[in-house]
């Protein structure tokens, strides 16, 4: 109740400080884990990420923020779960291989961390993904936050997990970043959502 008025409000805002759009968002599977990858410029990522799509989104937040009186009970309530400084733990990994496997949806931003230019993805979303079973869509989220200009997510179809999966090595999940960022980067540069 609490994540939908909040994913209604935030809407709202973001339509008329942003003129946000969500493109593509029905290619999301309507059930099964997914990950929703995304690249990472801002704060505001894991909203703009998550407003554009009917499925509760799930986060890994900063385990600081949790400790914050009232906010740490308010984004447990919308979805995040805590990961330690200094790198995603063992047992912010297994919590989220058990979300994906519970059929939800995982927000993941495969660069780690915030940057302005790079798409240099890490491995982890595509292996919790192989080893979840799940579906990734990769996502980009299109323009800055500025007031009144134009922010847009474009969600990507779904990736062909079977046919990347190989033999689970590190070195597929690597060619399966490879093609994750290629396919973001790719819906940077156009704005829409990649075949």
């Amino acid at each position: 109740m609490l994540y939908r008025f909040a994913r209604l409000l935030l809407r709202v805002l973001f339509k008329l400080l942003y003129r946000f759009e969500a493109i593509g968002a029905g290619r999301i599977p309507a059930e099964g884990g997914v990950i929703l990858a995304s690249n990472h410029t801002s704060l505001l990522d894991p909203i703009a990420l998550g407003i554009g799509v009917e499925r509760k989104v799930h986060y890994m937040a900063k385990a600081e923020l949790f400790n914050i009186p009232g906010f740490g009970a308010l984004i447990t309530n919308l979805g995040a779960f805590p990961v330690k400084r200094g790198g995603v733990s063992k047992e912010a990994i297994r919590t989220a291989i058990g979300i994906l496997r519970e059929g939800k949806v995982m927000g993941i931003f495969p660069e780690g961390t915030r940057k302005d230019v790079g798409l240099m993805g890490k491995r982890g979303a595509m292996s919790m993904a192989l080893r979840a079973g799940s579906a990734v869509v990769p996502v980009a989220l299109v323009g800055s936050y500025r007031p009144f200009t134009k922010m847009k997510a474009v969600y990507g179809a779904p990736l062909d997990m079977e046919k990347l999966a190989g033999d689970g090595s590190p070195e597929a999940q690597e060619a399966a970043t490879e093609l994750l960022m290629s396919r973001i980067k790719e819906m940077l540069n156009t704005g829409k959502p990649a075949q």
